[in-house]
């Protein structure tokens, strides 16, 4: 690597990135309900507008992936300004709902160039234990935007403010991190055969990556499923949407920040163990508990997703370092990818429980609550199936340690 690379630039610049990303999420969760009244949608068509956002993401990031070392990962994220910005601005202006879900793909599409490009940036401006230590640290400002963006949001709509107004605020981090960037050297690759896609390709057929791979997509879809539809699924538990987002991802935040010693302890399989754990039991705690108990469940859930992303990703970067950038952008593309293809499910759980529950002449809250629980019933599945993969894995991995072992002596 060259002298002349600005780490800290370059890794602000790429936290500020994420913080967008992050206050796309939380803002638009905010003005959910509101879109939907302004626009007369159903929880289904609000869901094929989420669906968006997660769809916009893995496209960019596979094509990020492919082109990190030819275009560069400068380039990536001019993309990524031109397509915030576009997206904040066709948002703003949209009249209906077709104009909802082509602004929100191009959100989607650059929240997924700067995962593409800053994930691997990061990964080669520092190796080992202060990589992984810097991943996480970057990561924990999706979570840590998410609380700043959604305090924002519920003390814009508390103060009767428009959500055209909300989104407009999503410019300040991406006019920050377009500053930050400009101007600036990024780095080489630092791993040998991790800049040829043939090399890429040759590790992404490992067991290991498909393994992974299969994890990725139950992992993101535990975590963004019940984020998303916060606002919709708890406005009548007797708790605050937002405050519940706030918790969840403050928690996670700060998780992220110290991530080292609880990896170092319980090791990557271990954390994501005792992750998939804690969110089965979060899950269900929110489809069946009211009121303050609706906090503990929260907390619960914070810190089963905690780890989750940040986790999977420095298993791909560690594990399979040869997969490249590639690799990387694969493995996030999946997750993103899931939980697009998930969001008009849900949202479709959401329609058909309320219709059921509105039959039983349930009606206001109890129809709302009755419904969400219901739906979130379904999604605690996911978590479930990740334990049985996780002891899965850790029985592999100690298999194969065992047989290195006696290959070895």
């Amino acid at each position: 690597m060259t002298n002349d690379v600005n780490k800290s630039a370059l890794f602000n610049g790429s936290c500020f990135a994420l913080i967008t990303t992050a206050f796309t999420f939380a803002i638009r969760a905010g003005i959910l309900p509101q879109l939907g009244q302004q626009f007369n949608l159903t929880a289904e068509e609000l869901g094929f507008i989420n669906s968006m956002w997660f769809l916009g993401f893995p496209i960019s990031m596979i094509i990020g992936g492919l082109v990190y070392h030819s275009f560069g990962p400068r380039n990536i994220m001019r993309v990524a300004f031109v397509a915030h910005t576009l997206g904040i601005i066709l948002t703003i202006y949209a009249t209906g709902y077709t104009g909802l879900l082509i602004s929100t793909l191009f959100i989607g599409f650059g929240n997924g160039c700067t995962e593409a490009a800053c994930n691997p940036m990061i990964a080669d401006l520092w190796s080992g234990v202060k990589m992984n230590k810097m991943l996480n640290r970057f990561h924990m400002w999706f979570p840590g935007g998410i609380v700043i963006g959604s305090l924002i949001s519920k003390f814009m709509t508390d103060a009767n403010l428009s959500w055209q107004l909300q989104m407009w605020v999503l410019m300040i981090p991406t006019v920050i991190y377009a500053f930050l960037f400009y101007g600036k050297t990024f780095p080489k690759a630092q791993v040998e055969g991790a800049a040829s896609l043939s090399e890429n390709l040759k590790a992404m057929v490992s067991p290991l990556y498909i393994f992974l791979f299969c994890c990725m997509a139950l992992t993101a879809i535990t975590e963004f499923g019940p984020q998303q539809w916060v606002g919709l699924i708890m406005a009548s538990s007797g708790a605050s949407p937002m405050l519940i987002l706030a918790l969840v991802t403050g928690l996670m935040a700060v998780g992220r920040y110290f991530a080292g010693p609880a990896v170092a302890k319980l090791g990557q399989t271990g954390v994501l163990l005792g992750s998939a754990i804690f969110a089965t039991i979060g899950i269900y705690l929110f489809s069946t508990v009211t009121g303050p108990l609706v906090y503990l469940a929260a907390i619960c859930f914070a810190i089963g997703v905690c780890y989750f992303w940040p986790t999977m990703v420095g298993a791909v970067a560690q594990r399979v370092p040869l997969s490249g950038a590639l690799g990387m952008s694969i493995i996030g593309g999946v997750g993103m990818f899931s939980t697009s293809i998930f969001q008009p499910i849900i949202g479709r759980w959401i329609d058909k429980a309320t219709a059921e529950s509105a039959a039983k002449g349930l009606t206001g809250d109890a129809l709302t609550l009755a419904a969400g629980q219901e739906t979130l019933a379904k999604i605690t599945i996911f978590p479930a199936i990740l334990i049985v993969l996780f002891i899965v894995l850790f029985i592999w991995q100690r298999k194969n340690k065992t047989e290195g072992a006696v290959a070895g002596h």
